[in-house]
This record gives C-alpha cells, structure tokens and sequence, in this order.
C-alpha cells in the first residue's frame, strides 16, 4: 500500500477524527500544565477581528462561538437528513431521543440539587445538565462498524436536545441580560431561511448569508450562538429521493473534512487547556464535586434509560434499530461527557470564584473521564458478543 493511498483511507475514517481530537485532548493538557501555560493562555486571550459592528473577540471565543456554530451546523444537517429519510423519520424513533435527553437533564440536576441544596454551591445545578457533543461523538466513532448506526444517530439526536436545552437554560437563569432588539432580529432571520425554504429556493449562498447574520444577531443577544448553526441547518432543502443530490447533501459532504479533521481538534486544544493544583483535588471530595460527578454518570446513566424505558412502554418510542439495552446504557454513559459545555456553565455558575471553578472543572474532568471509558467499553463489549 502506497503512502498515498494510506492518508486517504485514514482521512475517510470515521475513527481518525476520534483519534486525532484524542490526541490534541493530551496535547492541551500538557501544554496547560507546563512552562508553556502561559504562552498558550495569552494566545488564547488575545483579540482579534475588528471594531466595526462590535466584531473583535478572543481567539478562545472566535473557537467556542464561531467554529463550534460550524460544527453544529453539520450535526443539524445530519440530523435533518435522517429525520426526512432515514433512522428518525418515523415518530417512534425521532421521539425517543427527546425523552431521553429531557431524563439526562433532569435527573442530574436533581441529584446535584438534592446534594447541594442551600450550600454556596446550589447555583451550579445546571452543570451535570450538559452533555459534550463534540468529545461524545469523537467517543463513539472510535467503534466504527462495531455499533449499528442507529445508536450513533440516537447519541447525535440526544446530544442536540440535550445542547439546546442547555442553551436555553443558559440563556433564562445563566445569561445576566437578553438584548431583546438582537433576539427579535435573529427570529427574523430566521423566518426569513424558512421562507427561503418554503419558496423552493436551492442556491446554498441564499442561505450562509442569512446565516451568517443570524450568528452575529444571536451572539449579540447573549444567547450562545452556536444554535445558529442547527436553525440554519433546519432551513436547508432536502428530498426524500436519492435520484439527485440535494442542497443539504452537498453542504454536508463539504464540511466532513473541515468539521472532524481542523476545527474539532481545534476545540479540543483550545478546551482541554486546564492547569492542575491541589485546590482542585477537594473538588471531587465536598458535595460539589460529587454532585457533579454523580450528577454526570449516575444521572445521566438512570435519566435516559427511565425516561427511555417509559417512552418506550407507553409505546410512544421504540429502540434504535438493531439495538440493544446495553447498547443504551453504554450510550448514556457517553452522554455523560460534560466536559466543555459542563464547565463553560461551570464558570458561569460560579463568577469571580476561581477557587469553586477550578474545583468544579476537576471534578468534570474525573466524571468525563469515567463516563467516557466506561462508555466505550459497554458498546464494545456488547458488540463484540452480538458479532
């Protein structure tokens, strides 16, 4: 095999992206935890665009608004195409995800609630709530064929739900103020893509631009911008029939190699820049820490599979096709993977107390960590004694 032909295979799979956000995950935290920390800080830090229309930001908010909107908007077409043609076009299958999510919200929050209720930590309930769908994804295709398809729908779906909702909790208790003139814009855009839509319109131009829009106008109305990305993706045509490629099947397959191959890894050295110090420790031993990390595992684990198994016996869900419930459990526990969206609420949760977010980013990074590894290991252990 020629070295050509190598880098081809390795780029077309699926488990390179996961290899190489895994790889940049260490790099990061070396680079956090050695004499380079505060070089890699600074840079993060430093601004750049320009003044006109209020566009200069951080290197770091340019990666988590902007790029991130990139990658949210790949999720959504994907899961707009399913939705049209493929794993989640019947009710049954496109709801389970939405009962899922919603018990991988709530249950966590309880848990955390119940254990740090009027203690100085009780604003942080929203932390467990949150799952990161950029590390939950890299996760599982690290399984390749080893899983059906449908079980990467169904965490993909979940992931969503479960985002937006943590956007929109981040937005009525976590956001200090809502411009509302930016909020009724950024509704008009998007009207405007679905109207575009309605008017049969193919041309994708006549929808980035909007987009584009409707990204500046949400960020600016201090909702997380990155939901542009899926209400762009919403609005792009689509078709039932395979007799043509449609203008959501050529953005997707456009933005494959951009999404897994540069601006995730990007995320993930821009993310997974933590210093350790031994203040964090006491992070997984007060009831923040285990708030947070029974939250995240054991939370998630038992609000996705309840809410799941209810839909399911009040025959409003059905399972992913070729699925198991191991399967499930293994899927929940990857959901479990809070990790940036956990500490981005993290941070907001607890303001000018670096002590409490240092604490809190720790005891995230220990909870990602097991729901990660035990993840994995469920799907590829249930695989193998399915094959």
């Amino acid at each position: 095999m020629d070295l050509t032909k190598y880098f081809k295979r390795f780029f077309n799979s699926n488990q390179s992206s996961g290899v190489i956000l895994i790889f940049c995950v260490a790099v990061s935290l070396i680079i956090a935890n050695s004499s380079a920390a505060g070089s890699f800080q600074a840079f993060l830090n430093k601004e750049i665009g320009t003044d006109i229309f209020h566009l200069r930001y951080p290197i770091s908010i340019w990666i988590n608004d902007g790029l991130m909107a990139i990658f949210f908007l790949l999720v959504g077409l994907e899961i707009k195409r399913e939705l049209v043609e493929g794993e989640l076009s019947s009710f049954k299958n496109a709801s389970l995800p939405i009962f899922a999510a919603m018990g991988g919200m709530f249950v966590p929050a309880a848990i955390y609630v119940l254990l740090n209720y009027g203690t100085k930590y009780s604003n942080g309930w929203g932390i467990p709530m949150a799952t990161d769908i950029a590390f939950s994804l890299a996760i599982i295709s690290l399984l390749g064929n080893k899983i059906p398809n449908s079980i990467k729908i169904f965490l993909t779906a979940l992931a969503i739900v479960d985002d937006l909702g943590a956007i929109m909790v981040i937005a009525v208790f976590y956001t200090d103020q809502i411009q509302l003139m930016y909020l009724l814009l950024s509704i008009g855009v998007a009207v405007l893509l679905f109207l575009l839509n309605f008017l049969k319109v193919t041309k994708i131009i006549f929808y980035l631009i909007p987009g584009l829009l409707l990204w500046y106008f949400l960020h600016h109305s201090g909702i997380h911008a990155t939901i542009a990305g899926v209400v762009l993706a919403f609005s792009i045509p689509t078709n039932v029939s395979n007799a043509e490629i449609s203008p959501l099947e050529k953005l997707e397959h456009q933005l494959h190699f951009p999404v897994s191959f540069l601006i995730m890894p990007i995320f993930a050295l821009a993310n997974t820049n933590i210093t350790f110090t031994n203040e964090m420790i006491s992070g997984i031993t007060n009831t923040l820490g285990i708030g947070i990390i029974l939250g995240l595992v054991l939370g998630k684990l038992l609000g996705i599979n309840l809410f799941s198994l209810l839909a399911i016996k009040l025959k409003l869900s059905s399972l992913p096709q070729n699925s198991s419930w191991k399967q499930m459990i293994g899927v929940s526990l990857l959901a479990a993977i809070g990790f940036t969206m956990s500490i981005f609420i993290a941070l907001l949760s607890f303001k000018n107390e670096i002590e409490i977010q240092n604490e809190s980013k720790f005891a995230i990074l220990i909870a990602s960590l097991i729901a990660a590894v035990s993840g994995y290991l469920i799907l590829y252990f249930s695989s193998r004694r399915k094959l």
